[in-house]
C-alpha cells in the first residue's frame, strides 16, 4: 500500500518562513543572494532550458528525483522574469545530502543555501543555463504553493499583468537602491500575497 503524505492545509495557505537559528546563515560560506536584478521579457527559450536542466537532473539522480517541476515566472508564458530558471526538486529526505548533492554537483550544480529548519530546503545554482534549483521533501507545502501560483497566473491574464507591473517596479526600485534579489523579492511580496489570496479563494482553500 502506498501512503501519500500531504502538507496540512494551514501550512499551504500561510506564509510563515522561520528565521535562521541564532548564529546560523542559510547561505554557505562564500555565497549569498545575487546582487543584480534584471527583468527580461518572456522568452520561448525558457521552456527548452528547463527541459535541458530537467534531463541533467534526471540523468544523475534517476529514481531519487521524485518530482522535477518548472516553477516561478519563467514557467508562465508571457510573463517577464529574471532570466533564471526556477525548478522545484522533490527528494525523499533533503537532509540526507549525500544521496543527491554529490550527483548534482557532478552535473554542474553548486549548493548555496541550506535551511534544514524550513522543510529541509536547499538551493543549488547552475550557470548553464542559469538556474535556481530548490530542493524540498515530499511533505513540503511550498511545492504545492508554487504550483498554485504558477497555474493561477497561467490561466488569468489580468493577474499576469498585475504581477508583471509589480516585478518591473520592484526591480527598478531595487536597482536604484543597490539592493540584492532578496530585497527585490520583499518589495513585491504584498502583490504576491494578494494574488495567492484570490487563488486560494477560488480553490475553496480559504473563506472570504
Amino acid at each position: 500500500m502506498t501512503i501519500v503524505v500531504m502538507p496540512e492545509l494551514a501550512k499551504i495557505i500561510s506564509f510563515h518562513e522561520p528565521a535562521p537559528p541564532e548564529g546560523q546563515s542559510p547561505y554557505l560560506p562564500g555565497t549569498g543572494p545575487l546582487q543584480h536584478v534584471e527583468i527580461a521579457d518572456w522568452s520561448r527559450q525558457w521552456a527548452g532550458q528547463f527541459q535541458l536542466l530537467a534531463r541533467q537532473i534526471r540523468d544523475v539522480l534517476g529514481w531519487r528525483a521524485l518530482v522535477i517541476e518548472h516553477v516561478g515566472s519563467t514557467a508562465v508564458r508571457g510573463l517577464p522574469a529574471k532570466p533564471i530558471i526556477d525548478i522545484d526538486l522533490v527528494v525523499a529526505d533533503p537532509n540526507k545530502e549525500q544521496l543527491y548533492i554529490p550527483a548534482l554537483e557532478s552535473a554542474g550544480f553548486q549548493l548555496v543555501v541550506r535551511e534544514p529548519w524550513w522543510y529541509g530546503h536547499r538551493v543549488l545554482r547552475n550557470s548553464g543555463p542559469e538556474c535556481n534549483l530548490h530542493v524540498f521533501g515530499y511533505d513540503s507545502p511550498e511545492i504545492i504553493k508554487h504550483r498554485i501560483f504558477r497555474d493561477w497566473l497561467r490561466e488569468h491574464p489580468s493577474e499576469r499583468i498585475l504581477y508583471a507591473e509589480a516585478k518591473r517596479d520592484a526591480a527598478a526600485r531595487a536597482a536604484e537602491a543597490g539592493e540584492h534579489t532578496m530585497q527585490y523579492n520583499a518589495r513585491k511580496e504584498a502583490v504576491i500575497r494578494e494574488i495567492y489570496q484570490r487563488a486560494f479563494l477560488a480553490m475553496g482553500l480559504v473563506k472570504n
